[in-house]
């Protein structure tokens, strides 16, 4: 399945979330912190007021509570807005 983003949103691949033991004690998935970077996968067009500056590829950090999340194919993927992403991480 293929997704295009419309207008300002954009799909990020959000990056695993780190692995920690507590002196032997594994943590739950329930209680991991939701990772704040991810990787663009898919961009929309932009809107006729705003340029799209981010592209396919771009490391992108967002906000915690940032975005839709869906699941195509197994994958989770989060759906949002250009003005909810906080930066882009250049390497």
């Amino acid at each position: 399945m293929n997704i295009k983003p419309l207008s300002d949103r954009v799909l990020i691949l959000p990056a695993a979330a780190e692995e920690k033991t507590i002196g032997g004690i594994i943590i739950p998935d329930t209680a991991k912190e939701k990772p704040l970077k991810g990787e663009v996968i898919a961009v929309g067009n932009g809107t006729k007021d705003e340029a799209m500056v981010l592209k396919k590829g771009d490391q992108v950090l967002y906000g915690k509570y940032s975005g839709t999340e869906l699941e195509v194919e197994g994958t989770k993927y989060l759906i949002m807005r250009q003005s909810d992403v906080l930066a882009v991480v250049e390497k």
